[in-house]
């Protein structure tokens, strides 16, 4: 069988274990590529060399980091898996060859306070739409509000930035405090609510969204999904990290801070909260604990707080007068 011909079976075997679209895609490009290679080079692909498989781990190299090296590989790896399993080839060729490890980085986390300059900036936003003329306030007042909604939610319920942007309007539960949401691999889970976060959906369902809904010219239904654009559209994955990169640069926190850097903190504020580290799995939706393991790590701020609660030198004032001599 053609390389071509085994990848139109692990993908279809992809798409009967409902995965998303985007990963379906994602390891078609990886894996098409990796398949062109072996070609160029007369290699069949069930049966590469080791030399060979070095050489394309130095090519990926050239171009990309770790990281990204690393998920290329476990796209390519899950294709052979499946042709093993398939009985399409004998075994996985890349099992004998030694892959860069990635270093162990902490997630990138933010403080309460920082958090509260996120939603600042959408204050400071509200302020100046409101005093915008009257015609032209409405649709910046509703994006302010949505743009609070929006945050309030990701850091509440803790949602992946895919699960942000497919968040539909009928499975919220604004009584329950609840939101249903389809996370990876097309698996369902519920995000909870707390207060802030009911009462901005809330505001933005009463009056911010109906404004957005309006300025889809044109169309005659309604948008499904939770939330909408400037132009009443669905509000995607690009625009999600477009309004928070803005917000993020006007509060003043650093490059890098994302969507999913919300639902790190999220995790890491439960886990320093005293909740249970399974509670957080599930609440997560990792399907292995040693994933959430990750957020068990200290944030510098309690450990400067321990530290100076019980080191019995941390609180003294530092003196260089007389009778202290500097050394």
């Amino acid at each position: 069988m053609t390389g071509e011909a085994a990848l139109d079976r692990f993908l279809r075997g992809l798409a009967a274990k409902d995965a998303s679209p985007e990963t379906a895609r994602s390891y078609r490009k990886v894996v098409s590529s990796y398949l062109a290679w072996l070609q160029e080079r007369g290699t069949d692909w069930r049966s590469p060399r080791r030399t060979e498989l070095r050489a394309y781990l130095g090519v990926l190299g050239e171009d990309l980091a770790k990281s990204s090296v690393a998920q290329r590989l476990a796209a390519i790896r899950s294709f052979y898996g499946f042709s093993v399993r398939e009985g399409l080839t004998a075994g996985d060729p890349w099992a004998a060859i030694a892959t860069p490890r990635l270093p162990r980085r902490l997630p990138r986390v933010l403080e309460v306070e920082q958090v509260e300059q996120l939603l600042g900036v959408v204050d400071a936003d509200l302020a100046s739409a409101a005093a915008r003329p009257p015609a032209r306030r409405a649709l910046p007042i509703a994006i302010a509000m949505r743009d609070r909604a929006l945050i309030e939610t990701a850091y509440a319920a803790g949602l992946r930035i895919s699960e942000l942007a497919g968040a539909s309007l009928a499975e919220l539960d604004l009584r329950r405090g609840e939101l249903r949401v389809i996370g990876k691999g097309r698996k369902e889970r519920v995000g909870l609510l707390g207060r802030p976060a009911r009462s901005a959906l809330e505001d933005y369902l009463r009056e911010a969204r109906p404004v957005l809904v309006a300025a889809a010219a044109g169309r005659s239904a309604e948008r499904p999904e939770l939330f909408l654009n400037h132009r009443g559209g669905p509000l995607g994955v690009r625009g999600l990290r477009g309004r928070l990169d803005r917000l993020r640069r006007l509060a003043g926190l650093p490059a890098g801070v994302s969507p999913h850097t919300l639902r790190h903190s999220f995790a890491t504020h439960l886990l320093e909260g005293g909740a249970d580290l399974r509670v957080v799995q599930e609440l997560l939706g990792h399907e292995s604990l040693a994933t959430t393991q990750v957020y068990t790590h200290v944030s510098p701020a309690r450990l400067r707080a321990a530290y100076r609660d019980a080191h019995p030198r941390a609180r003294l004032a530092a003196s260089t007068g007389p009778g202290h001599p500097q050394a």
